[in-house]
């Protein structure tokens, strides 16, 4: 009897990894490609979208200062500022209680954030032994003789004081001015300038940003502590000033 033929092993396929491979480079592809459709942004969509919410909340999309806003990427506060929806700004529920190493930090970012913006001129910040210091000057805040905050000063008070209402420490807002007399009908003299100017600014962080009221006060010191010589227009200049004081903790104590 005849014996059957061995049949012959197919040779295997060594080009079969191809198929896995080409599988592979199309998924990536698709991830890339959506990727890709996720980074762009169709702002028209995006305004049709936030105003159908807002219309959906009650909220008119044709009166003023409803248009979207994009958020400034050079807020320095720690958390980013988000456009507010309601007028009343929203209590913060948990605030924490500001160390020296706090105040320095903060300081080194109001610092970086004054440089990134060229506002060092309108804005100084120490750390002393009363608490973090941060002083507006006068030119950057309020025309000469007068104690009405600046409009065009609002977003920089905004930004430089957005991180410190998260802070349960008291709060001293003081006035000061140079040693040059003062008598108008409003201000008789440098004592109700001084004090005007730091209820304003007080009036502003309690009303408009998240200021505990309880923990804040307003006092005037006129011409009487400077920190420079009024023997100058230099010197004068930076007596002119509003101290945000963010007390210590050594401070608060000694405070009535």
């Amino acid at each position: 009897m005849a014996k059957k033929k061995a049949q012959h092993e197919k040779e295997p396929n060594h080009e079969r990894w191809l198929v896995s491979y080409a599988d592979f480079i199309t998924l990536l592809f698709a991830v890339f490609v959506t990727l890709y459709a996720m980074s762009q942004t169709d702002k028209k969509k995006a305004e049709e979208v936030l105003a159908s919410m807002r219309e959906s909340f009650g909220y008119s999309t044709t009166s003023a200062g409803q248009k979207p806003t994009v958020i400034d990427a050079g807020s320095m506060s720690v958390i980013p500022s988000i456009h507010k929806i309601t007028q009343a700004p929203k209590r913060v529920s948990t605030r924490t209680r500001g160390s020296e190493q706090d105040f320095r930090a903060s300081k080194a970012s109001i610092e970086a954030y004054l440089m990134k913006a060229g506002a060092q001129n309108k804005v100084s910040v120490s750390v002393t032994q009363r608490g973090l210091v941060v002083s507006l000057k006068e030119a950057g805040f309020f025309d000469s003789g007068s104690a009405t905050l600046k409009q065009s000063s609002l977003n920089l008070l905004k930004d430089v004081v957005a991180s410190l209402a998260s802070y349960s420490n008291a709060v001293r807002v003081e006035g000061h001015t140079d040693n040059i007399p003062i008598s108008t009908a409003a201000f008789p003299s440098n004592w109700e300038l001084s004090t005007t100017r730091a209820t304003n600014v007080l009036q502003y962080l309690t009303k408009q940003e998240d200021f505990d009221p309880a923990r804040i006060s307003a006092a005037g010191y006129g011409e009487y502590r400077p920190v420079a010589d009024n023997s100058d227009e230099d010197g004068r200049a930076q007596n002119r000033r509003v101290d945000i004081v963010l007390l210590s903790e050594q401070s608060e104590r000694n405070e009535p």
